[in-house]
Formats: structure tokens, sequence, C-alpha cells
């Protein structure tokens, strides 16, 4: 009988030891590997850069420290404080400009029944699809000191505080459009009927109801506008003229003098109100309470000629303003030599001409663009999976969401030069990776983090919870479920995810300004160049390029999410 009882033992403890191996290498042992690797690449490209970044500013030139040294020199000159000034001043007075007329642009969008809104909607977020050197370039062909619109600024210069106002204006407007029409397309009707009960007057109902319904939304456009503004290096660079900014100081001292001790500072003094700004968000957003609930009515605007003809005018009129710089960037890369000879020509796109790099920046771009959407988008999601959706290791998921929004309150060209510090330097076993397409593209991947990991959270919390508390009572293995339910679900938001890093690959010029080579050149940069050089027209091409690729693939991006919206989101109707 002992025998017996012994000999059953010893099969019933192997089959509890492997049942609960097998638990653990089918979920835990998969979410410990993730962690693992997404720990490690965010101490790689964005923690240990950095890290780096602020020991060189408390280095002089030969490495050594010299404590806040550095930090005494560079405030000590009065050009600092004039970039400083300049850059508080552009940072309050484009935000309010941009958030007012954004404001009143989303409003027409949300609460009348004008027509074309449609079109209206597209036209007003065109400008984001363009780098932000190419309103810069359309400014100087409209007001610059050959311009065709020159008089309208009454004998001032556009080089300068002005152009640089008008460029950010331009540029950050869609931005701000997006995040207000969010905020302002869901309000619950029964407020507007119990203002109307009361006999409330439109102008006091617009105070007391639409107001305070759309105060987050509003409050996190001013903030978001607020950072885009004082980090933006190319609208300063390319149309400020003599009046600097912090960007562009940032600039001047690591590539004009090699002075990147200077450098560093700058940055981080630079980092600081990005940093504040974020905070705030990130205040604003826990403040937040959703104002639609189960029993809430979904507003619809009734037609009102008198109100619907002023939005129809003020979309209108922005939608003009939006065309004409855009036109005029397409028109100036059409002529020959601007302003002698304005004969149409398409010389300005024979780029192999013009540069010594020729078309390959631009090949370069969709290069970077494509592999920044492929692993940017798979990494994302997948991490985003694993913080949100894992069952283990709950601390660590809790502090890499936190790590996950700090690519956010980071600056490009902050993020960049942090790269020229631990990149370039020969004691990094990395060190092969500078200058290289890989390093562009993981670049590119971290400075857009943020915005695809909330993007990738908010797919995931549509799910029902039902479905992974189904899975776990049937021990079905997460990663099955991962591939089997979740990625199909979720494959609208990939493809939002992957066409947004897609398209800022393509326009962004900070955060790649310092780490391109002569073989990984982007457009972007190549932009810049040629401006520099003189070359305005061949410059104008190659941002209309970027422009008409970022078009082009929004455009395959409509249909191709239409059809995975039909095919994957049929649950939702039920």
């Amino acid at each position: 009988m002992e025998a017996n009882t012994m000999t059953m033992n010893t099969l019933v403890l192997p089959r509890k030891s492997a049942s609960l191996l097998d638990r653990v290498s089918k979920d835990n042992l998969v979410l410990f590997g993730l962690l693992t690797l997404i720990t490690t690449l965010f101490a790689l490209f964005l923690l240990f850069p950095l890290w780096s970044m602020l020991k060189k500013s408390v280095q002089n030139a030969n490495g050594e420290f010299v404590g806040l040294a550095n930090f005494a020199d560079y405030l000590s000159s009065l050009g600092v404080w004039a970039s400083l000034s300049n850059t508080l001043i552009l940072g309050v007075s484009v935000t309010a400009i941009v958030t007012l007329a954004a404001f009143g642009f989303a409003y027409a969008l949300t609460r009348s029944c004008m027509p074309f809104k449609g079109l209206f909607k597209v036209l007003g977020t065109a400008p984001i699809l363009a780098p932000s050197l190419l309103p810069a370039i359309s400014l100087v062909f409209l007001f610059g000191n050959q311009g065709i619109a020159k008089s309208l600024l009454g004998g001032q210069s556009v080089y300068g505080l002005i152009g640089i106002s008008m460029g950010l204006i331009f540029w950050t407007f869609p931005h701000a459009l997006m995040l207000l029409t969010t905020s302002m397309r869901t309000s619950d009707a029964r407020l507007y009927e119990a203002a109307k009960a009361l006999n409330t007057s439109p102008l006091k109902t617009f105070f007391i109801v639409t107001l305070p319904g759309a105060k987050y939304g509003l409050i996190s456009t001013l903030i978001v506008i607020f950072t885009l503004v004082i980090t933006d290096f190319g609208v300063a660079k390319v149309i400020g003229g003599s009046d600097n900014v912090l960007a562009t100081d940032i600039f001047k001292q690591v590539v004009g003098q090699q002075n990147f001790a200077m450098g560093a500072v700058t940055s981080i003094i630079l980092l600081f109100p990005a940093i504040l700004a974020f905070m705030a968000d990130r205040w604003v957003k826990k403040k937040q309470k959703s104002l639609i609930d189960t029993r809430s009515v979904v507003y619809q605007p009734a037609p009102n000629k008198v109100r619907d003809s002023v939005c129809f005018l003020y979309c209108a009129l922005i939608s003009a303003v939006v065309l004409v710089v855009l036109g005029m960037a397409v028109y100036g890369s059409l002529v020959t030599f601007w302003p002698w000879n304005q004969t149409l020509t398409l010389n300005n796109y024979n780029f192999a001409e013009i540069s010594t790099y020729g078309w390959s920046p631009f090949f370069n771009s969709l290069e970077m663009a494509f592999w920044a959407a492929i692993f940017g988008t798979t990494l994302i999601f997948t991490a985003a999976y694993a913080m949100e959706k894992g069952r283990a290791f709950a601390p660590v998921r809790q502090l890499l969401q936190m790590v996950s929004i700090l690519p956010m309150a980071v600056p490009g060209m902050v993020l960049g030069l942090g790269y020229i510090f631990y990149f370039n330097d020969a004691a990094n076993p990395l060190n092969t990776l500078y200058g290289s397409m890989a390093l562009l593209v993981i670049n590119t991947i971290v400075h857009y983090y943020t915005v695809g990991h909330m993007t990738s959270l908010a797919a995931l919390k549509q799910l029902p919870a039902e479905i992974e508390a189904t899975a776990a009572s049937v021990k079905m293995p997460q990663f099955k479920l991962f591939y089997k339910v979740t990625l199909p679900v979720c494959l609208p938001a990939l493809f939002d995810i992957g066409m947004y890093l897609f398209v800022n690959a393509l326009t962004t010029t900070s955060a790649v300004v310092f780490l391109y080579s002569t073989d990984t050149i982007p457009a972007s940069v190549s932009v810049l160049n040629m401006d520099d050089a003189g070359q305005t027209g061949a410059a104008a091409a190659m941002a209309v390029m970027i422009m008409l690729s970022a078009l082009s693939a929004r455009l395959i991006q409509w249909p191709v999410a239409k059809w995975l919206g039909t095919r994957t989101q049929a649950w939702r109707n039920r």
C-alpha cells in the first residue's frame, strides 16, 4: 500500500510541476521577455542619450567636470536672453492666435449646418502633410524682398518674428483643429434643450454650455501648440533672419561652432518649458471627466441661416489662406529662377543637376518612413498590449507606462543632440549605428512614440473586458488571444499608427538634422540645405515632393481603413 502511494505521488507531482511550468512559459515568460526588451530599448534609445546630454552640459571641451560654469557662461550672453525672449513671445502669441482660429473652425465643423464640411475639414488639416519648412519657403515667395505680395506687410520685412509667427500659425493650425474638433464632437443635447427651455440667448448658451464643455480640449490645445511652437526649428531657420530662438541656437552651437557643451546647455534650457507644458497637460487630463453617459443624447445642430452663413465664410477664408500658401509653394517650385525668370519649368525637380545628392534624399525619406511605420507600429502596439493587458509584473508595467509618455516632453532637436553624445562615442558598442538609416528610423520611432502608444491604449481599452476573462477561464494562452482576437479587432488603430509614423517621418527635420550621413540624408534636411545654398526653387520642389508623398499615403489609407473597419469592426454594431 505504501509503495503504491509513493508511486502515485511520484506520478502526480511531476504533472503539477509541468502544468505550472507550462502556464509560466506560455504567458509570464513571454510577458517577461517583452517587458525586458521594452525596458532595454527605452534605456538604450531614450534614457541613456538624455543622460549623456545632461553630462555633456556640465563638462568642458576636454570632458572635464565644470559644474554649472557652462550655464553661467551661456546665460551671461545678451543674445541668449534675446533668443529666450523671442521664444516665449512666439510661444504665447502664436498659441493664442492658433487656438482662437482653430476653435472657430472646429465650432463651424461641429456646431453648424454649413455646406461642404468634408471639404473644409480636409483643407483645414492639409498643412499637417507638409514639413514646417514649406510654409516658410512659401512666405518668402509671397512676402520676401522680391515677394509678389510684399506690399501687404506695410513695408515691414517678413524675415524675423513676423515671418516666424506666420509660418508657425500655418503649420500648427491643423494640430489645434484636430484636438478641438475631437473635444467638441460629442456634447449632450439635453444641456442645449434645457438652455432653450429657459429662454437662454444663443450667446449666453455658448458661454455656459459650449465653452465649459470644450474647456479641457482648449487647455490641452494651448499646451500642445505652445510646445510645438517653442521647439520648432524649420520655420525659424528659413525665415527667422537675425531673430534667433532657442531651437536655432542649438543648431548654430552644434553645426556652426561645434560647441557641443553649449548646445547641450541650450537643449536643457529648451527642455524645461517643454516638460512644464507636458506636466500641465497630464494634470489637465487627470482632471478631465466624461460629459457623456449612457443617458446622454448626442447633440445635432439645427439649421440657422445667419450662423451657418458666418461659419461658411469663416471656413472659406481660412481654407483660401491654406490654398494660397500651399499653392504658392507649388508655383515657386515651377518657376525657373525667382523672381527674375518666372517661366514655368520642371527644372527645379531635376535634383540630379541641382544637388550632389540628387534624388537620394527623397528615396531615403521614403525608406525611413516605411521602416518607421512597420517597426514602429509593431513595437508600439505590442508594448502597449504588454503594459495594458499583462497579467503579471504590475510594478514594472506601471513604470513603463510612465516612461512611454516621456518622449512627448522631449523636443526632437534635444533628442537628436542626445543621440550625438551617446552614439557618436567610440567607447559605445552601438557606435556603428551612428549615421545609419537604422538610427534615423529608431530616432523617429522614439520621437513620436507617445502618440502611437496612447492610440494603442485607446483601442485596447475599447475591447470588452469579458474577452480577457473568458480566455483566462478556458486557459487560452494570452499570446494566442493576442493574435487571434486583439490584433484583428485593433487593425484600424494599427493602420492609423503606421500612417502617423509614416507621415511624420517624411516631414520631420529637427529630430534627424544631426544624425544623417552622406548616404542617409533625408529629404527634409535636403530642403534645408538647398535653401541655405540659395536654391529656393529646388528647396520648394523637394518640400512639395514630401507633401505629395504624404498626401498619396493618406489617399491610400482612406479606402484601406474603410475596408478594415467593415471587416473588423462589425462587433461594435451588435
